[in-house]
């Protein structure tokens, strides 16, 4: 083959592209495919941005709506919370004091019981049986007794008219006091055989909730068992043990020896449902090294019987009340690292139309509740939601359907 035929040989055939010209065909067309993807980003961006704007901002500006809360002068007690045990005034646990077989159980389970109401009945026979022997014994000494007096009282007059020695004469005075020494133990053995036939049958020592059923009829039980025949205690009223730190005694105890009766609110283990109240009754007399606090016990009426023995509960001592403070609900006091804070309302700048808002720092005192006491002036109107979308000075509108937040109740005085 000549060169003339590899000339024509090394051309495209007809209809071919060469690469360079493929690549400047395609790059329109992605360049625009990559510019409709942004306009299509642009678009959903902006769309989102004003379904967004509605939710927190008015229509005034782009301000941020908000509902407000003013603070107000009132009351606010305060407390020293510490944890508790319910614990019965009184705790019995009945024991059989003699030994017998069980002829009945006079209660049911869980029964309100008054002093004297009948519990547990024990076999009396042997018992009365005892009572009989004693009694007998009694009588045949007491007999023995006076036919040594008439004795006594014959030698008297023979040794006045000197018929007898004055020896015998003693010596019947003797048998006389030693019969008499006699009666006296008769009678005490009587008693006792008394007091045991009493016990057979076993009555409540205190008004009082009685427990479970521990012994049923038929079983034999034991003078001073280890096993109690039933358990009664005492709820109404019922008392509430507490610990506090020692810190805190300096606050109770000038309060306690004031009004004596520093008043208790007592809580349910979660510390959310006000479940009693009652007052301080007394302080023990001397502080736990071994913790670093003191032991306190309140009571209560427990009328409806909210309490029950060994429950734990919390509790809040009311120790002072704190009258003509400033307060403001707790759910608008905003905190950081440093301090804690509320966007105060301020009146709209010259030339502008929206009241902005200013980061306020301030001191939160007691808390009771839902509010608590802050030092800013009474009537002060601050900021009560929207708090993510606020920052010094932005500017805001009150929501129309929100009123104004209210603190805690009024001072009367």
């Amino acid at each position: 083959m000549d060169e003339n035929e590899r000339t024509v040989s090394s051309k495209p055939p007809p209809g071919a592209m060469s690469a360079p010209a493929r690549n400047h065909i395609l790059w329109p067309w992605i360049l625009g495919a990559v510019i409709l993807v942004l306009l299509v980003i642009a678009f959903l961006t902006h769309r989102h941005a004003a379904e967004e704007a509605p939710r927190g901002r008015g229509a005034a500006g782009g301000a941020t709506m908000i509902s407000t809360a003013t603070t107000q002068k009132g009351s606010i007690g305060v407390y020293v919370d510490a944890l508790g045990i319910v614990t019965p005034v009184y705790t019995v646990s009945v024991e059989a004091r003699v030994a017998g077989q069980i002829v009945k159980v006079g209660y049911q389970e869980g029964q309100h019981v008054r002093v004297g109401d009948p519990l547990v009945d024990i076999d009396p026979r042997p018992y009365q049986a005892a009572v009989d022997q004693a009694r007998g014994q009694l009588e045949h000494d007491t007999a023995m007794l006076e036919d040594a007096g008439i004795d006594l009282s014959r030698y008297k007059e023979a040794m006045a008219s000197n018929a007898i020695p004055e020896q015998q004469y003693a010596t019947q005075l003797a048998t006389v006091h030693e019969d008499e020494g006699t009666v006296q133990v008769d009678q005490g053995n009587l008693t006792n055989a008394l007091v045991n036939l009493d016990y057979c049958h076993i009555t409540s020592p205190i008004n009082g909730r009685v427990g479970l059923r521990l012994v049923d009829p038929g079983n034999i039980v034991q003078a001073n068992g280890t096993t109690p025949l039933v358990v009664i205690a005492q709820l109404q009223p019922i008392t509430v043990e507490f610990n506090v730190a020692e810190d805190d005694i300096p606050k109770i105890l000038p309060q306690f020896h004031k009004h004596k009766a520093l008043t208790m609110d007592i809580y349910d283990r979660e510390d959310q449902t006000n479940i009693a109240t009652g007052t301080l009754e007394t302080l023990d007399n001397e502080i736990n090294t071994a913790t670093g606090t003191l032991k306190l016990r309140g009571v209560c009426s427990n009328e409806d019987e909210s309490l029950f023995p060994n429950q734990f509960v919390n509790v809040h001592l009311l120790v002072d009340t704190l009258r003509g403070i400033t307060v403001l609900p707790n759910s608008v006091i905003q905190r950081n690292s440093d301090t804690a804070y509320v966007y105060l309302l301020k009146p709209p700048a010259t030339g502008q139309t929206n009241q902005t808002v200013e980061m306020h720092p301030m001191n939160v005192g007691a808390t009771d509740g839902n509010v608590s006491q802050v030092d800013l002036d009474s009537g002060a109107v601050v900021a009560a939601d929207n708090f993510t979308r606020l920052s010094d000075g932005a500017p805001v509108t009150i929501r129309p359907s929100g009123g104004q937040g209210q603190g805690h109740k009024k001072d009367s005085q």
